[in-house]
């Protein structure tokens, strides 16, 4: 202990003294050789004779100078502080100018203690030193013999690390068309050594500085040829494994550096296919019993590719690929472990540290041992797979002693050592891979899926070398991790690719779908996964297996695929929730996050919700178990806690008491090594990371199961006050969310379209018990905790999923509490807790114990119109929304309680939501849609007097015209649609002039270029119900506008199928029927002078009308897109009515030309009206 406080002392003191020295003054060591080399620079030149005595005195004094820098920063620097980048840099400047090019020993010494300092003291060069330096290394390989050009390499590599966009005007000696470093790296080049220097060179040149300029389009060519020939060449006769390994590490760095940089684009498919190609090789360079012969070029199939492997090779990977993993990773007992380390069997940490470089991926954490594998209920089949790998399939290098073969000591360390290298090249590739996968489009890359995800082998074929083969097979456990990074890369986002999966149905065709292929794929993806799950020992190997299974987990239709999957899964991860490490128990929860949240819910997950409580969590073998039964923390008289809810299923769900018991309960075990610093108190809970995921878990379980987390509602409220009680903001976060869900849930059950039965819901006066709970414990105290606005935003999403029912029997204080927080928050200074606190008001306007009170009505009107200004577009857009809802109340209002509220309602706060509603119509997209639905509604809601009223005049106008200009506009979808929608509104109001405005012929004419040309069938829809809103023919206006309005609903009927976008055709009988409907009604209304424009586009498209018109009366209730519900007797009765309508106008017409052409109308109707009774007869 005195010797490391000495140690701290006597560093701080050296601390001290380098930062009271002067900032010019260099380090002391430094000082003395700059002096020294500065002594020697005054002497006489002995370039002019270097033969002479004082040239080789000079050069004998150099060497020595040299030799002694090297050696003095050789070892570590005791005492002693790093020097600046800028002393070593001028000292290495120093010590080229004092060394003449046709002195080769003191060149290649030179460049020696170039890179050996640049990489002892992590140095990038400064601008000044590399304006020298890479002109003299340039200058040096075109002067000096071959035998310093390796020397000369590494320090030019060293030189230009982190330099590359610095050294443009070089690139045309070191790549262009005889550049020095194209020339070191060609194939045809026979000094291994040599190559790899140039080839290190090349890839320090490729790094990317954000920033700043990178290599021109021509060198990024040249630099990815020259490393991609590089990987597709074979090592040589007498070449070392080491420095070939070398070799293919530096090439996988420099193609990495290009992808990283975003500069490389893989647009051609050779390219692509030949870096794939590589790839694959060299992910399994090294590795024991395979050895892989790619084709040059990868491409794109659907189908498993061809192994170009020898018969005899394929039967030994059939052997190799049927077990896990060749290395034992099962925990063994001391003395074997002790007699393994004596035997000189290699440590796997000791193979993933070759190379000088640090990988990309994680690093290898400490290895710790893994559930035992004898109490996992595991297949047969694996089983003996297992048993098979822990006996017989050792690898000979693993079995044999140093003592018993014949081997010495020294060929087994260079053994090791070899195999270390060949470790680093797969992780170098792995890495490579994974950059390569980031930087194509998913789409592009999925057309390479059986390449290396596995898939199941057929009869008598060998198992394919995949991905996962590295993860069974390989030795190093930080390249292990590094393939499951690879593959969970291409795993996410893939559920579009892996939503076309379907194994449901037994296959019995001629030929394998590709549905069933991908389903085979999946299937043994999971098979692969779980096998190497119970083989892995290493901790941050197996957190990386479980986060590649809850990436599948995420992206696969389960739906579609027989079940039994996630049950394997299920039930093999369970042990693993104890585990030691608490990044696998925190991968643990997130894997069974997935399992509950994958396409929720699934029959095959209810039932393993309800499994026993006694299967699987006591399995581990790594902690104490749990006693089963009520937990702890609610048996302590002191809490008090509510029982669970009545109807409590006969099997209580494990997966709500696990969570539970982890968020609340202390730890029964003590702690490891990775966590909290080996503290073993047993009141301490669980680490933080694991009660977050096991919050996250209960909120997606009650998200996606509701009926099952409701038995435990109130127990889990607890749990939410519990956390929200804390001091962690993150606990308190959490908290807030499973407080939301709750309350989300809820709702959902009591929609009026809910599936759930009334006496299965949670019955009222539980939630109101719930909430009084909650408004008695941390909320209001959470909500207004300005602190914390993070904590305030969660809670005011929580407050807003109060049940209505439930809101209106709360307790009268609680309920004013709630909205006179909410008023509150809405003036708070933070944004995200302003959007909240709106969007909160938003729902409770349309409360029915709320709404038809006119103050509350009021005040959240002057609030929102108060956001509608913020400078946040966030907040607009809540605001907006709740506007939109607010104006909805005013409808509903208007109809519930007819005048008595209007007159209550203030004009001038009426007259000021129209003013602002119309400025918000002029906002983004998102703030636009609930803006013009605003407006719509407040057009609709106007009443005579309103609209008689000069202030109202200008308003109005400029609401019309912000629809119109929306409808006719490049917004949204969305803002489109609802705009229709609010224009329908309008055309509802009575009191407005429809029809004889001037704004009315631009609304129809918007109206009817949508129902024709607008690509969203939808918004279409929308259009031609709004079209047939209005009541009187007047409101239609003018003879020639009717005639527009009809020709454009019959152009759109015949149009009704055209759609460019195939998702769109989904709605194209919606859109029929709605057409059909609004032709009937304008047909309906329609006036003697309107029937010549009829009868033309009749006669047009008779044909189409007929056809459609027959569909519409024949067809029954359509879907939910139309809005209408009419049944097939409704529309009879609609076609007659508009029958008898022009039956009547022909009565009253005495021109016989009017008279055929209402009689061809009638013959046209009449044929629908019989084919209608045909059918109904």
């Amino acid at each position: 202990m005195a010797a490391s406080e000495s140690s701290y002392v006597s560093h701080r003191k050296s601390r001290l003294r380098a930062s009271l020295r002067p900032l010019s003054e260099p380090e002391p060591f430094v000082r003395r050789y700059l002096a020294r080399l500065g002594a020697l620079r005054a002497g006489p030149d002995p370039s002019q004779a270097p033969e002479g005595e004082s040239g080789r005195r000079r050069c004998t004094e150099l060497h020595l100078v040299f030799d002694q820098l090297i050696s003095e920063t050789c070892g570590p620097a005791a005492g002693r502080e790093a020097p600046r980048p800028e002393d070593v840099c001028d000292l290495l400047l120093q010590a080229c100018k004092l060394v003449p090019l046709n002195q080769e020993h003191l060149v290649n010494k030179v460049c020696q203690l170039i890179h050996h300092l640049l990489n002892r003291f992590q140095v990038t060069v400064d601008d000044e030193s590399l304006q020298f330096l890479v002109p003299y290394f340039i200058s040096a390989l075109k002067q000096c013999s071959s035998w310093t050009h390796v020397e000369i390499l590494q320090a030019l590599a060293a030189s230009v690390y982190n330099n590359g966009p610095k050294c443009q005007k070089y690139l045309p000696d070191l790549l262009g068309e005889n550049g020095l470093l194209v020339q070191f790296s060609s194939a045809s080049q026979p000094d291994a050594e040599l190559k790899r220097a140039a080839v290190h060179s090349l890839a320090n040149l490729c790094l990317s500085v954000p920033g700043q300029l990178y290599l021109e389009e021509p060198y990024k060519e040249i630099c990815f040829r020259t490393f991609l020939n590089v990987l597709q060449s074979s090592k040589g006769p007498g070449v070392d494994e080491i420095i070939f390994c070398m070799l293919l590490q530096n090439a996988l760095k420099g193609i990495q550096s290009l992808l990283n940089g975003g500069e490389l684009k893989l647009m051609q498919p050779d390219q692509l296919g030949s870096l794939l190609a590589v790839l694959k090789k060299c992910v399994f360079h090294g590795l024991p019993g395979v050895n892989l012969e790619m084709p040059a070029i990868l491409y794109p199939t659907l189908l498993p590719q061809y192994d170009n492997r020898s018969p005899v090779e394929q039967e030994k990977s059939e052997v190799c690929n049927l077990k896990p993993p060749v290395h034992s990773r099962r925990k063994k007992s001391k003395a074997k472990q002790k007699k393994g380390k004596q035997e000189g069997e290699p440590k796997e940490d000791e193979e993933c540290s070759g190379g000088s470089e640090k990988p990309t991926l994680s690093e290898d954490s400490q290895e710790n041992p893994g559930p035992d594998v004898q109490r996992l209920s595991l297949d047969e089949a694996r089983a003996v797979a297992m048993k098979d790998h822990l006996s017989l399939h050792t690898p000979g290098w693993k079995r044999i002693s140093s003592s018993d073969s014949e081997y010495s000591d020294a060929e087994c360390g260079m053994q090791s050592k070899t195999r270390s290298f060949q470790a680093t090249v797969r992780q170098a590739a792995l890495s490579c891979f994974l950059s390569t996968v980031k930087s194509i489009e998913k789409k592009v890359l999925y057309g390479y899926w059986p390449a290396f995800v596995p898939d199941t082998p057929g009869i008598g074929s060998p198992q394919s070398l995949s991905l996962m083969t590295i993860a069974l097979k390989d030795p190093s456990p930080k390249t292990r991790a590094c393939a499951l990074q690879v593959l969970s890369a291409i795993l996410e986002g893939s559920k579009q690719f892996l939503s076309v999966a379907e194994d449901a149905n037994d296959h019995r065709r001629a030929f394998t779908p590709f549905s069933v292929t991908v389903a085979s794929s999946i299937r043994e993806l999971h098979r692969c996964l779980l096998l190497a799950l119970v083989a892995e020992s290493s901790s941050q190997t197996l957190t990386q297996i479980i986060k590649c299974l809850a990436n599948l987990i995420s992206n696969v239709p389960y739906s579609r695929l027989k079940p039994g999957l996630l049950t394997r899964v299920w039930n093999q991860i369970k042990p693993y929730i104890r585990h030691k490490d608490v990044n696998v128990r925190v991968s643990s929860l997130t894997l069974l996050g997935a399992i509950v949240s994958a396409q929720a819910p699934l029959p095959e997950v209810q039932l393993l919700l309800h499994q026993p409580t006694s299967s699987g969590l006591a399995d581990s073998g790594s902690t104490t178990p749990r006693s089963p039964g009520v937990p702890e923390w609610q048996r302590k008289p002191s809490g008090e806690l509510p029982r669970r809810t009545e109807n409590v299923p006969a099997e209580p769900c494990w997966l709500i008491r696990l969570c539970i018991s982890l968020i609340v309960l202390p730890r029964e075990d003590s702690y490891s090594d990775s966590d909290a610093g080996g503290v073993s108190d047993a009141s301490v809970q669980e680490p933080s990371p694991v009660r977050l995921e096991a919050l996250q878990v209960l909120a997606v379980l009650v998200k996606g199961y509701f009926s099952v987390s409701q038995s435990y509602l109130l127990e889990l409220g607890e749990v939410a006050c519990r956390c929200m009680e804390e001091t962690d903001p993150s606990v308190q976060l959490h908290g807030a969310k499973l407080l939301d869900e709750l309350g989300m849930g809820i709702i959902e059950q009591h929609k009026p379209d809910s599936a759930v039965a009334p006496d299965q819901r949670v019955p009222v006066g539980l939630v109101v018990t719930f909430w009084t709970r909650m408004l008695n414990g941390p909320l209001p105290g959470a909500l207004q905790n300005s602190q914390h606005p993070m904590l305030q935003t969660s809670t005011c999403n929580a407050l807003s999923s109060i049940l209505p029912e439930a809101f209106s029997d709360l307790p009268a204080d609680k309920q004013i509490l709630c909205i006179t927080v909410l008023l509150g928050l809405n003036h708070s200074e933070n944004s995200l807790v302003k959007a909240a606190a709106a969007r909160a008001l938003g729902v409770y306007v349309v409360f029915p114990c709320l709404r038809q009170d006119v103050m509350f009505v009021a005040d959240t009107a002057n609030v929102i119109l108060t956001s509608l200004s913020d400078s946040s577009p966030n907040v607009r857009a809540k605001a907006a929304w709740s506007l939109g809802n607010l104006t909805d109340t005013l409808i509903i209002n208007m109809e519930l309680l007819g005048q008595s509220f209007q007159d209550e309602f203030s004009d001038l706060l009426l007259l000021k939501m129209l003013r602002a509603a119309i400025e918000a119509s002029k906002d983004k997209n998102k703030v636009k849609s609930n803006a013009v639905r605003a407006l719509g509604n407040l057009l609709h809601f106007l009443q005579p007097a309103h609209i008689a009223n000069p202030r109202f005049s200008e308003p109005i106008e400029e609401a019309v015209q912000a629809l119109i200009s929306t409808v006719w506009g490049e917004a949204t979808m969305k803002a489109r649609w609802n705009a229709c929608y609010a224009l329908g509104n309008v055309f509802k109001n009575a009191a407005l002039p429809l029809g004889e405005a001037p704004w009315t012929a631009r609304a129809y004419d918007a109206l009817t270029s949508v129902v024709k040309s607008c690509k969203n069938f939808k918004v279409r829809i929308k259009s031609a119900a709004a079209l047939s809103v209005p009541a009187e023919r007047k409101h239609y206006g003018s003879p020639e506008q009717f005639s527009r309005i009809w020709s454009a609903l019959v152009v759109a009927l015949e149009k009704s199928e055209d759609a460019e976008d195939f998702l769109e055709f989904k709605y194209s009988t919606s859109l029929r029927t709605q057409l059909c409907r609004a032709l009937l009604h304008l047909l309906s209304l329609a006036g003697e002078a309107d029937l010549p424009s009829v009868w033309r586009t009749v006669a047009e498209h008779r044909e189409a009308i007929s056809s459609y018109m027959l569909q519409y009366v024949k067809s029954g209730v359509e879907d939910d897109e139309t809005g209408i519900g009419e049944n097939f007797c409704q529309r009879n009765e609609i076609l007659k009515k508009a029958v008898e309508h022009v039956r009547g106008l022909e009565e009253r017409l005495t021109c016989p030309v009017k008279r055929g052409a209402v009689a061809c109308l009638e013959e046209v109707l009449k044929i629908q009206t019989a084919a209608a009774g045909l059918t109904e007869t």
